[in-house]
């Protein structure tokens, strides 16, 4: 699987609940990685940076809802999309799910097809590219279902790798990356690559982006990582 597919983390304490969501969410390419309580989420948020988390709220330990209300309190998981999984159907604990932080909020038992659409609607917020959609920055066009890129309507050559690259830049243009994060993000954490790497593929999409002509959109931040614009 490519290291640019999202990972969902399916939180749930049933395990026949757990497996169904893991079986429907790999059918679809995504990434899984799963949790059975609370505390075990927390744990797995932090060593496997998901993009999108399916949190039941019923959980041992540490209930869905203080899980979110964490997520949603730290810089650094404030962003991530999480969908609450919830039997409970009363508008009270729809509205103080929500109002913990839920970006979403699903009443079992539930339909797993609607459910997926509901995942692909927040990826295509934060994670464009991984769901096949077309970016756009200034005069570069990415289009991530048919793997073209073109710079002010010409075709540009890249590499696998750099596709990725740009793919990564594209979905937040001027977030400074580190090249931790790219490695996490471009090559996936079970590949070792040195950081070093980075900077050859840096320099290779950056040969890229100007075959045509044009300035250099990448911008190095010395002691930090790497932006587009």
């Amino acid at each position: 699987m490519s290291a640019q597919q999202p990972t969902v983390l399916v939180v749930e304490d049933e395990p026949a609940q757990r497996e169904i969501l893991s079986y429907n969410l790999e059918a679809e390419g995504f990434r899984v990685a799963r949790a059975e309580d609370g505390e075990q989420a927390l744990l797995l948020v932090e060593e496997e940076a998901p993009d999108i988390v399916l949190l039941d709220w019923m959980l041992p330990n540490v209930s869905g809802i203080e899980v979110c209300r964490r997520l949603k309190t730290r810089a650094e998981t404030r962003n991530v999309p999480v969908i609450m999984l919830s039997a409970r159907s009363e508008e009270v604990d729809r509205v103080r799910g929500l109002e913990t932080g839920a970006d979403d909020y699903v009443i079992k038992p539930y339909s797993v097809i609607e459910l997926m659409a509901r995942v692909r609607a927040q990826l295509r917020r934060t994670r464009p590219a991984a769901v096949g959609e077309r970016l756009e920055y200034e005069d570069i066009v990415l289009d991530s279902e048919t793997h073209r890129v073109t710079r002010g309507g010409e075709a540009l050559k890249l590499g696998p790798t750099e596709f990725r690259l740009l793919s990564t830049f594209m979905e937040k243009p001027g977030r400074v990356w580190t090249r931790e994060q790219l490695l996490d993000r471009v090559w996936g954490r079970d590949i070792y690559v040195d950081t070093r790497t980075v900077d050859v593929h840096i320099g290779r999409l950056r040969k890229a982006l100007c075959q045509h002509g044009g300035d250099d959109p990448l911008r190095t931040v010395r002691g930090a990582g790497y932006a587009l614009g």
